[in-house]
């Protein structure tokens, strides 16, 4: 799997950890990351759609 770096806000990478861990949503900051990331990309291929594009 490729690997990726990238700049965040103090305040969001703070956000998150708060959903990371034991007991919550993620088990990692790389699977909090990874979920958002399919999330906007769904919602972005149902724009697509509504809009008569492809989601290529």
């Amino acid at each position: 799997m490729p690997k990726i770096s990238l700049d965040m806000p103090n305040e969001i990478l703070e956000d998150l950890r708060l959903h990371v861990g034991d007991e919550r949503k993620f088990v990692s900051l790389a699977d909090a990351v990874r979920t958002a990331c399919r999330k906007m990309l769904d919602q972005l291929d149902e724009i697509d759609a509504r809009h008569g594009r492809g989601g290529d």
